[in-house]
């Protein structure tokens, strides 16, 4: 497992291993430009949590993803999912556990 010192690092690491698409998560799915993933679209391949170095509520999440056609990206979000406007499926997507 990856330890990453700050999520910025985390991203240009993802970035240089050809994570290059960067998700934003909308209702039910995942979009960047005109890409739209449904959550049966994607794996989350690796999943990082940060936390602010002065303010403990600074937290994030930083998923890298995968397409089933082979297009990577990643994904920010704080660690309270369920405050965004997202469905269950994604959330529960989004939710399992892997390279942490």
């Amino acid at each position: 497992m990856i330890k990453y010192e700050s999520l910025v690092d985390g991203l240009a690491d993802l970035k240089a291993r050809g994570y290059t698409f960067d998700f934003n998560m909308k209702n039910n799915c995942l979009e960047c430009g005109d890409l739209v993933l449904m959550p049966n679209d994607f794996e989350v391949t690796e999943v990082y949590r940060f936390e602010g170095m002065t303010d403990p509520d600074d937290q994030s999440v930083l998923y890298a993803l995968e397409s089933k056609d082979g297009i990577k990206g990643t994904l920010v979000n704080g660690y309270g999912l369920y405050s965004d406007d997202a469905t269950d499926e994604l959330i529960a997507k989004l939710n399992v556990t892997h390279k942490e």
